[in-house]
């Protein structure tokens, strides 16, 4: 219940702060130089394997295949200008924390998989699954220490991390999760 508060008040605070003037800024800036729309809609895996639609700012041309997830790597060819500079200061994940709002989503959590690469992840590493207890996050243990994934190999390695969350769960974790998420940010450590 803390945590969920937490959640709703510190989205808040970033969507009345900060998002409410630089997203429609940065949807006007994509819809200039690409033509597309700057809102990208994606289903993945939450809380008890509940789909859901995650919000993102658009950062690549098109559409992925509807029936063939890819990994970064696949995908490095269809990244725009605008979106590597969206992707390397995560400014891309901003929308989530309307996912925060509506419930989908918790700040920090296990980063939220498609569920292809879900089912693979389980495979290989079978307790992975108890990570469904928990909704996830627009940050995690993962994505700060090891970042984006080109790889399945790669995505193993993240997934061990989101795993030592889970055994280090608390308030104080999150805090710590959400500030070196900030330093990532602002030091464009993302990819």
């Amino acid at each position: 219940m803390l945590k969920r508060i937490f959640d709703i008040l510190f989205s808040l605070i970033v969507v009345a702060t900060i998002l409410i003037w630089l997203i429609p800024l940065i949807a006007i800036l994509i819809l200039i130089t690409t033509g597309e729309k700057p809102f990208f809609f994606q289903q993945r895996v939450g809380k008890q394997g509940k789909l859901f639609n995650i919000f993102k700012l658009r950062t690549m041309k098109g559409y992925p295949p509807v029936n063939d997830p890819l990994l970064s790597a696949e995908e490095t060819v269809r990244i725009t200008k605008m979106g590597k500079f969206l992707r390397k200061y995560r400014i891309d994940e901003f929308p989530q924390f309307i996912n925060v709002l509506i419930g989908d989503m918790s700040i920090v959590g296990p980063r939220p998989e498609r569920q292809q690469f879900l089912d693979n992840i389980i495979k290989e590493i079978p307790n992975y699954a108890d990570l469904q207890c928990l909704k996830p996050g627009i940050t995690s243990l993962g994505q700060i220490r090891f970042g984006y994934a080109d790889t399945f190999a790669q995505m193993k390695i993240r997934a061990r991390y989101d795993l030592v969350y889970l055994d280090n769960l608390s308030l104080w974790t999150d805090i710590k999760i959400i500030l070196y998420t900030i330093v990532v940010v602002i030091k464009g450590k993302g990819k």
